[in-house]
């Protein structure tokens, strides 16, 4: 038993390095995007095979430990938890690597104004809040810091919804800028689908420390016991 709690441990501190890097690659593609910084897009790009590494080999540990050690119970929950949670991090990481690659092959820089007229950076800061706050979770084995979510995850629905608006407006008054506002929409979509890849990765840490199934169902506090 001592030899599987070392595993998991070790395949925690691993899973919680990745996260790490997911972070820091979501702030730079935002930092990139923020000053057309191509030299900081490239390095998200460069950062890139490394997730993709993490994300096999974490794959690997997970199945040689269910093979090896026939785990139940939180243990179980745990590593079944680990291959969900790893393959929402990869795909977060996947978008930032989208969004510095429309940076790295933009000619020009993105309008200013249009950027705050999206709310763009207000999502970056939004879905970098949820990030942070399920590694938290993960990281202290505590699934209160995940409780708000679906909260934040709503102000992202609306400002994805409602940057179509406003890029459409703009298009209508701008057709000569329709690539650029294009790209901008795809960014927003990748940034609502950060906020979705969270929520399922708070799903997965209240399976593993509550043992409930809360998909499809919204994340909200436990009732009070009376």
């Amino acid at each position: 038993m001592n030899h599987l709690v070392n595993e998991l441990n070790t395949l925690k501190s691993s899973l919680l390095e990745m996260w790490s890097i997911v972070i820091s690659q979501h702030e730079k593609a935002k930092m990139a995007l923020e000053g057309f910084d191509k030299d900081l897009a490239n390095e998200v790009h460069t950062n890139e095979k490394l997730l993709d590494a993490f994300e096999l080999k974490h794959d690997m540990d997970c199945e040689n430990l269910i093979v090896l050690n026939n785990p139940v119970a939180i243990d179980l929950r745990f590593i079944l938890a680990v291959l969900k949670i790893n393959y929402n991090l990869e795909r977060i990481g996947d978008y930032a690597n989208y969004i510095a690659n429309q940076i790295r092959k933009a000619d020009t820089p993105f309008k200013e104004q249009l950027l705050k007229d999206i709310h763009i950076f207000d999502m970056f800061d939004i879905s970098h809040v949820m990030m942070v706050q399920a590694y938290d979770a993960f990281e202290k084995n505590d699934v209160t810091s995940v409780r708000n979510l679906s909260e934040l995850d709503k102000k992202l629905d609306h400002w994805n919804k409602e940057s179509f608006r406003v890029l459409s407006e703009y298009l209508s008054k701008n057709p000569a800028e329709s690539l650029q506002a294009l790209e901008l929409f795809s960014i927003i979509r990748k940034l609502e689908r950060v906020g979705d890849h969270n929520q399922n990765i708070a799903e997965e840490i209240i399976f593993y420390l509550d043992a409930r199934v809360i998909k499809h169902k919204k994340l909200q506090k436990k009732p009070k016991e009376e």
